[in-house]
């Protein structure tokens, strides 16, 4: 699993070598009843749950509407009603008998035809209304959890106050725009910009060209993908045209032009990264913020035209095997409009490898001391060739610490989405060397043991960092250090809470030979596994508690396993034969908690965090946004001057911090590429402005003047570093009372 893909599903022509490409002519043919057939027995024989068949059709059609209407605008709970009364109950059946196909178009049409009404609808009100926003009116920030409108009346009472919305918000983002941008001096970035309902207008129309989009294999996704996710949120169908991304994402290595795409509300797409050394960059024609109008995507003549069309068919058309050349229709920020041919490429999002830095300190003594963080965004490792993995960087990089005599380590695992198992194995016995891992059991009920079997490379103070979207692999590292005493684990009050294993399965295998369209047949991902910590518990629902919880605006949301449909149960079983976990008192938890607390407590930017999670708790409890211009500016002042205290505060202390940092410390970056220098890389973090990806500019970003933290790093990291400290001297003060004793 990987949650953390935002980056990678928006990169241009993401796609293996060999993985499906984007088709071109006639809709290959597939049978999809005979894909949901065979899914479904290949469900109900591999996952690691049985589940009953009446269990099965109430939650398939649950998850479809879900998957559908996530926010409950487009159906009316009469709609739902009828299709629950034909469908609500055997759609598991449906698949078994092979007439799912003919549920999923049934249902789809009542699902176009309600957005064609809707967001008619919506452009008709938006163009006949003169909004006076003087109503004492809201609308919900989310409807996830409501009801749908009970008739057609209800539903054209929300859309009216839906639209309305919408106009409020962009008069009033501009509004603020044009302000911010007056007291700094600078240019209004949306001077130019259409008219607010003709922006409105666009994004109404690209809503509506997303729906109509979806071609048969999309239709049948999203019946396929509800009755897999019906087993658990991490079982899943996945279409030929999503496997690619996916294996790339897990390879954390793409195939394609090496750009960063963004669509636009006027129908184009534009470039807004370019990867550097990628192939975009190496031909040298693409040029930031141009526009893609059209795709050739076998560069012979025939261009496909893309204004309005769905990001991932952009994405596809222009994925294509190493070697290959696509052609680009585009226009440039002047106006000319020209083909850009270029040669498809490997594409490393080298911002995804394991990184590291050394930092330096000099005591009163005049002893220099050298502490080191390491950060790992996911557990990467390219299945194919078994190369580029991560295990290796991590490997390189504690050795060069060690090297260079670190007293002390920070590994940061917030927002590594996971990865694979096997380099979680190699990677746990780097600090807690040969041993047991991680359990895992089967639906048998058989458990499997998961060693390391590597020598420790870093035996000293750890700290390991968390948050609530470490999920998967990262847990199973922060369990398995947590469990052995080896680490004290920082951050949010828990993990992302996924203690499952799931395993791709090739759908076309189980298909006959001759099949018409097999090859298109998709992927099924079933849980086949549960992990286990070595002490015995689950990581599933839970996730890792930290031993020391910091406030973060995550623990505000509802980000985890436990907010998910159909999330397995925790559970505990035996501790892991082998598992001799070290002293815990030599961890100090109590101290380091202590002293903590205590610079909480006296921290600013932790007190803020804490306001922005009470305030956020709040505004999701309500759940509601005011129509009333008045209102809003009220709440958009208070907003604005509650910022700009904060950063009249941050400017003189972040001054005053940054000049501290240069005095007392000197950091040494370790990226993947400096571990080829003898000697170590001085660096200032402040100025250090080597990227992988050239990114265009931002000018309404670039109005946000809230100062970045001193020397890059954010309070969870200063403040795991002051706890690192604190564990070298307590570890040190202790090593010293036991050589008295002895």
């Amino acid at each position: 699993m990987n949650i953390k893909k935002s980056l990678k599903a928006a990169l241009l022509g993401m796609s293996l070598s060999g993985c499906a490409i984007a088709q071109q002519g006639p809709e290959p043919k597939v049978d999809y009843d005979e894909v949901g057939r065979v899914m479904a027995k290949m469900l109900m024989n591999r996952h690691y749950e049985k589940l009953d068949d009446q269990e099965l059709g109430p939650r398939i059609f649950d998850l479809l509407m879900k998957e559908l209407d996530p926010q409950k605008v487009y159906f009316t709970q009469h709609d739902v009603e009828a299709m629950k009364k034909r469908y609500g109950v055997d759609l598991h059946n449906r698949l078994l008998i092979k007439q799912s196909n003919v549920a999923a178009h049934d249902v789809y049409s009542m699902y176009i035809r309600r957005v064609r009404e809707m967001i008619g609808f919506a452009q008709k009100y938006l163009q006949e209304t003169e909004f006076t926003f003087d109503s004492d009116r809201t609308i919900k920030r989310s409807r996830k959890k409501l009801q749908w409108a009970k008739d057609s009346i209800e539903q054209g009472e929300m859309w009216q106050n839906l639209v309305e919305g919408a106009v409020l918000g962009e008069t009033l983002r501009r509004d603020n725009i044009a302000k911010l941008a007056k007291e700094q001096g600078k240019e209004n970035p949306l001077k130019d910009a259409k008219p607010i309902k003709e922006i409105i207008r666009l994004k109404y129309k690209r809503m509506l060209q997303y729906d109509l989009d979806n071609d048969k294999e999309s239709i049948a996704d999203y019946v396929l993908s509800a009755a897999a996710k019906a087993y658990g949120p991490h079982t899943d169908y996945l279409s030929a045209s999503e496997y690619g991304p996916f294996k790339a994402g897990m390879d954390n290595e793409f195939v394609g032009i090496g750009a960063l795409l963004q669509g636009e509300n006027d129908g184009a797409t534009k470039i807004t990264g370019i990867v550097v050394g990628g192939p975009a960059s190496k031909g040298g024609d693409l040029a930031l913020n141009d526009r893609i109008v059209g795709v050739d995507h076998l560069n012979d003549g025939n261009i496909v035209d893309i204004m309005f069309m769905r990001l991932d068919k952009v994405v596809e058309l222009i994925r294509g095997p190493v070697g290959s050349s696509v052609g680009l229709q585009v226009e440039a920020e002047d106006g000319e409009k020209k083909i850009i041919v270029i040669k498809r490429g490997s594409v490393e999002l080298k911002e995804d490898f394991a990184s590291g830095e050394i930092i330096e300190s000099t005591d009163a003594d005049g002893k220099k001391h050298r502490i080191g963080f390491l950060s790992l965004p996911s557990f990467y490792i390219n299945f194919q060739t078994g190369e580029n993995k991560c295990s290796d960087d991590v490997k390189r990089i504690l050795e060069r610490m060690t090297k260079e005599n670190i007293e002390g380590l920070v590994f940061d695992l917030r927002g590594n989405g996971g990865g694979s198992l096997d380099e979680v194995r190699k990677m746990a016995g780097f600090f807690v060397g040969r041993g047991p891992i991680v359990q895992e059991r089967d639906s048998q009920g058989r458990v499997t043991l998961q060693s390391s079997y590597d020598e420790a490379i870093y035996d000293g103070p750890l700290v390991c960092l968390i948050d609530s979207t470490s999920a998967s692999a990262s847990e199973i590292l922060a369990g398995a250090l947590q469990d052995y005493n080896r680490a004290v684990v920082v951050g949010t009050s828990s993990s992302y809470g996924k203690g499952t294993v799931q395993r791709i399965m090739e759908i076309s295998r189980m298909l006959p030979f001759r099949a018409e369209g097999r090859e298109r047949a998709g992927y099924l991902k079933p849980t086949v596994r549960k992990f286990y910590r070595v002490a015995g518990s689950s990581t599933q629902n839970k996730g890792v508690e930290s031993d020391i919880v910091l406030p973060n605006i995550l623990d505000a949301i509802e980000i985890g396993e436990k907010h998910m449909d159909y999330a397995l149960s925790y559970d505990v079983i035996q501790k892991a034969p082998g598992y001799e976990p070290l002293d815990r008192a030599k961890l100090f938890i109590a101290e380091l908690k202590g002293k903590s607390l205590e610079r909480v407590k006296s921290s600013k930017d932790f007190t803020y965090m804490q306001e922005d999670v009470e305030r956020m708790k709040k505004r999701i409890e309500d759940n509601a946004v005011s129509l009333n211009m008045e209102k809003r500016l009220e709440e958009n002042n208070e907003a604005d001057m509650r910022l700009k205290h904060r950063n009249e505060d941050r400017v003189e202390r972040f001054k005053l911090m940054q000049e501290e940092d240069h005095a007392n410390y000197t950091f040494y970056r370790l990226k993947r590429d400096d571990l080829e220098n003898e000697g170590l890389l001085k660096y200032d973090p402040t100025q250090d402005d080597e990227s992988y990806m050239l990114k265009a500019e931002n000018k309404e970003a670039d109005l946000d003047i809230t100062p970045e933290w001193p020397s890059r790093m954010d309070p969870v990291k200063r403040e795991g570093i002051a706890i690192l400290n604190d564990m070298i001297e307590l570890t040190v003060n202790a090593g010293a009372l036991d050589s008295v004793k002895k």
